[in-house]
């Protein structure tokens, strides 16, 4: 099984990945969890390259930085991973290049990504994609105090302001009326105990419909 974390940047989805894994571990399963870009020595070259401040890419170049670090990523640790039955926890995946590079930087239209996307990952579909809706403003605000509490300043992605975020999140919003059976929407400004609550009687659900079980 392949479940996907989606969000812009502050959204809250990588604390919902974390915590999903530890609920998974609890629970006597054995998860996985990989970050895009990154998850393999390849990959995370690619992603060190993509986050560096100040770095000019190209827009074009850029979807296809983070399509080949995905398409290792699934070669070398997703697919293996899956055949060996375990849970795979995606901090990202090809949703990001639709809203990211589509939507934001409008790179090509959704229908040529998505078949783009289709390839790079050979065609691989998450099973669940959840997410994490709120606005680029608390976003940004968001951004802005992690950064000051870890003196990290912003990476090349975050830097790229309010107008790029709210065409991004416009084309995850796209993507939900798409795909309203795989991409499940939550709030992002709700508490963090409550949207845990929600993901994982979501994959409580999800392992029940696969014949599997949740203490």
């Amino acid at each position: 099984m392949l479940i996907t974390f989606e969000g812009i940047d502050g959204s809250g989805k990588s604390t919902q990945a974390h915590l999903l894994i530890e609920r998974l571990r609890q629970s006597g399963r054995v998860p996985l969890l990989v970050r895009e870009p990154g998850g393999t020595e390849v990959s995370e070259r690619i992603r060190s390259i993509l986050l560096e401040p100040g770095l000019h890419i190209v827009p074009f170049a850029e979807m296809l930085l983070f399509s080949a670090a995905r398409a290792q990523l699934v070669a070398e640790v997703i697919q293996p991973a899956i055949a060996n039955g375990q849970i795979v926890i995606c901090d990202r995946f090809y949703d990001s290049t639709t809203a990211y590079q589509g939507g934001g930087r409008g790179v090509e239209n959704p229908e040529w990504i998505r078949s783009f996307n289709n390839r790079v990952t050979g065609g691989l579909v998450p099973d669940r994609t959840y997410y994490f809706d709120i606005s680029p403003e608390v976003a940004y605000d968001r951004r802005h105090q992690r950064n000051t509490a870890t003196t990290a300043g912003e990476d090349r992605l975050e830097s790229a302001g309010i107008a790029f975020y709210e065409r991004v999140r416009k084309a995850y919003l796209d993507l939900n009326r798409a795909e309203p059976d795989r991409i499940l929407v939550l709030d992002g400004s709700e508490s963090i105990e409550s949207l845990h609550q929600k993901v994982w009687d979501d994959v409580s659900d999800l392992l029940k419909e696969e014949g599997g079980t949740l203490p």
